[in-house]
């Protein structure tokens, strides 16, 4: 027979929190014996320490309540969902806590490591240094806002640029910036720009893409807004395109 003290002692709690299972009606409330202290029984350390799991699991104790008294089939059920929410939990954590490690060695919490290792690469590849931070910000935006599309855009792009052909066309996009608007170069590459692009993906749009939504139609905003020819070449482009 235990005092509340022992009987805490043993789950690993304070007897505050043993007095609180007890007004909650988790746990049985014994009688005072005839010195006129309750006492506890191996049944009530277990009790305890099922109470003391749940709840360190995220369940909440009305929930606690319920599961002390289901049925064996409900309590596995329970038992189960509680078990993958958990999961989803610690992976969340370990997402979190790789963010923070990339915080404090002064990296993007934003950007996937594999997407800075790319933006890294760029002026290796030819282009500016005006393009790598005007990709850079739209890639953080796109992964801000819209992380899943993002990263079937940016794989795509990625693969793009493994291609010859298609890094060729990205480049000339980069030196185009300081172009008259008029310039017979813009409509030159934006019919390369159409070509390359129907080849690549027929009629269809360009993956994780959906050109009528915010983030989307706020980045090219900003593309259109950095250079008169870069704007003049997206309305090239978009009216080949629709026809």
């Amino acid at each position: 027979m235990l005092t509340i003290g022992r009987l805490a002692a043993y789950a690993g709690v304070t007897t505050k929190t043993v007095r609180v299972y007890h007004a909650k009606g988790l746990l049985p409330e014994p009688a005072r014996d005839a010195a006129g202290y309750r006492r506890y029984t191996g049944r009530d350390v277990a009790t305890l320490l099922e109470i003391r799991t749940l709840t360190q699991a995220g369940v909440p104790l009305a929930a606690v309540r319920d599961l002390l008294h289901a049925s064996p089939e409900d309590l596995s059920d329970a038992l189960a969902r509680i078990d993958q929410d958990l999961g989803e939990r610690i992976r969340r954590l370990r997402t979190t806590r790789a963010a923070l490690r990339r915080l404090a060695a002064g990296e993007s919490t934003i950007l996937p490591p594999d997407v800075t290792a790319h933006l890294d690469l760029l002026p290796q590849l030819g282009f500016t240094s005006r393009w790598t931070e005007l990709v850079t910000d739209l890639w953080v935006l796109a992964f801000a806002t819209q992380p899943g599309t993002a990263r079937a855009l940016f794989d795509d792009q990625r693969a793009m640029l493994e291609d010859p052909d298609h890094l060729a066309v990205f480049l000339e996009y980069d030196r185009v910036h300081d172009l008259d608007p008029d310039d017979p170069r813009i409509a030159a590459l934006a019919a390369r720009i159409v070509a390359a692009t129907r080849a690549r993906y027929g009629d269809g749009a360009l993956p994780g893409q959906d050109p009528a939504s915010e983030p989307s139609a706020l980045s090219q905003a900003t593309v259109n807004a950095t250079s008169p020819a870069w704007k003049r070449l997206d309305t090239l482009i978009r009216a080949d395109l629709a026809r």
